[in-house]
């Protein structure tokens, strides 16, 4: 359920779709966080190790590329974990873990990246972060009619990073009119607490 509707998606739901009562769901998982923390803990563990695996590359900019292309690639597989990396979720310990240490990464890796020459000398951490929350919300809405968009428009974002000329082709074809439509008539007003 967090996968189609989200982390916000309904307890009552949950249970039902488990084959229980609300009371055996609720004296398992006492808070949504508790229920978020179990569902979610070993892929934020995933990708806490992919980070780790990111930040041991001799090339930073493909050790950033390659991180943020799982990231991406997550969020588009699972509106939960979009909901998690794109929203305040708070009490879900796995989450602040991840959060610290992605934030950490992409530091590390965007300083990494200025020394060797491949990102412009002005980008900050809280630039890329800002610019990847803002393209995050929106993979949800786009999947759903054009699922590879997400790919394009994360390697806008990272070629307008580099330093000199731009990067190789885009990996997916662009949005038609229509389609970018759809994607902001899906993202529609916030959908919380339904």
């Amino acid at each position: 359920m967090y996968a189609e509707q989200g982390v916000e998606a309904p307890l009552d739901e949950i249970a039902r779709r488990a084959g229980v009562g609300n009371a055996t769901l609720y004296r398992r998982f006492p808070t949504r966080a508790s229920l978020v923390e179990a569902v979610f803990r070993d892929s934020l563990a995933e990708t806490l190790r992919v980070g780790e695996e990111a930040r041991r590359s001799g090339d930073a900019w493909s050790g950033l590329t390659g991180y943020l292309e799982h990231i991406f690639a997550g969020l588009a597989a699972d509106r939960g974990a979009n909901d998690l990396m794109t929203t305040a979720v708070e009490g879900v310990p796995s989450l602040e873990a991840l959060k610290a240490h992605h934030h950490e990464t992409v530091s590390l890796l965007i300083g990494r990246a200025r020394e060797q020459g491949t990102v412009r000398g002005d980008v900050t951490t809280e630039d890329l972060l800002f610019s990847l929350a803002a393209l995050g919300r929106v993979v949800p809405a786009s999947v759903t009619v054009a699922p590879d968009a997400w790919r394009r428009h994360l390697a806008l974002l990272l070629d307008g990073l580099r330093a000199g000329a731009a990067g190789g082709p885009l990996p997916a074809p662009p949005l038609t009119p229509a389609q970018l439509g759809g994607v902001l008539h899906a993202l529609g007003p916030s959908t919380a607490g339904r």
